[in-house]
């Protein structure tokens, strides 16, 4: 059975790449989906439908394009990594990890320990939490090899 897994959060490292790598280097029957990571074209989703006089509007149709991607990638996968890093607030990732709970859907988050008390809720949820990578290639390989 080849499972989807949905990678959600920050986009200043080069955290997917790993996990998808260490997938690769193991041979994991994993496919992986993820948000648009390109910053710049995901602030512009929605720029073609009209000029916005306010920067609330344009990030509210943005927003709205990239749930399509976003909304229909999560309900498709089995389960999806939600990385928090600690540059930025990523507001989309913490939402992203509510919509998993809300459907059901299992997730791992991936954060350092710095992260730990403002993201309990979101960790309380999630079925694993893991700190590297390469845990969640660890985690990854049990559950769909074992």
């Amino acid at each position: 059975m080849s499972w989807t897994v949905y990678l959600s959060g920050e986009i200043h490292s080069d955290w997917r790449q790993r996990i998808e790598a260490g997938a690769r280097e193991r041979d994991l029957p994993l496919s992986f989906t993820s948000a648009v990571t390109d910053h710049d074209a995901s602030d512009a989703a929605g720029d073609h439908l009209g000029a916005a006089d306010q920067g609330f509007w344009r990030d509210h149709k943005s927003a709205k394009v990239n749930a399509i991607r976003t909304k229909t990638l999560i309900e498709k996968a089995d389960l999806a990594v939600v990385r928090f890093g600690d540059k930025y607030r990523q507001w989309n990732a913490a939402f992203d990890a509510g919509y998993c709970a809300a459907l059901g859907k299992p997730y791992i988050t991936l954060h350092d320990e710095s992260l730990i008390h403002p993201l309990k809720e979101v960790d309380a949820a999630a079925l694993a939490w893991a700190h590297t990578p390469e845990q969640v290639v660890e985690i990854l390989a049990y559950t769909t090899t074992a």
